[in-house]
């Protein structure tokens, strides 16, 4: 008899769920995980494929959980394939990490890519972050020239 009442209780506490605005549109959003924050797709000034200017080309990403994440072996591309693969990175609970196209010494909020060429197309292209799995993680794209408008 309990479980017939709270079958019919059900769609009155999702649609209460939905106005109040506590129903969250994925399992993965509800248990909270590394998501792709921002990209800056179009470094300042000239592209003269400076290391500086290559670095000033990133995609950040956010542990939205309550605990570390380890991303050993996960994998950030392009839509044309480039591929940045980590090594044993931990991202901490509510930390973030940038992942910068040219060279640099690693940070636990710096990544480098080690490239000496534009990954991220200014244009439009599509940032994918997977896990070692193969699994998807999630994407962020753009069609616009303007990175501060690149939060995913």
């Amino acid at each position: 008899m309990r479980i017939a009442r709270l079958r019919a209780a059900l769609p009155a506490l999702a649609g209460a769920a939905l106005l109040t605005g506590t129903l969250l549109s994925t399992p993965a959003e509800a248990a909270g995980g590394v998501r792709i924050h921002h990209v800056w797709f179009d470094s300042p000034g000239t592209d003269n494929r400076s290391n500086k200017s290559l670095n000033a080309e990133w995609v950040q990403l956010k542990n939205t959980s309550g605990s570390a994440v380890s991303l050993k072996g996960w994998v950030l591309k392009d839509a044309a394939g480039h591929k940045y693969v980590f090594p044993g990175v931990k991202l901490g609970a509510g930390k973030y990490l940038k992942v910068r196209t040219g060279s640099g010494s690693d940070t636990a909020s710096d990544k480098y890519q080690d490239r000496r060429a534009y990954v991220w197309n200014n244009d439009k292209d599509t940032a994918t972050l997977t896990k070692a799995s193969g699994t998807k993680v999630d994407t962020c794209s753009w069609t616009t020239r303007d990175p501060s408008d690149t939060y995913c």
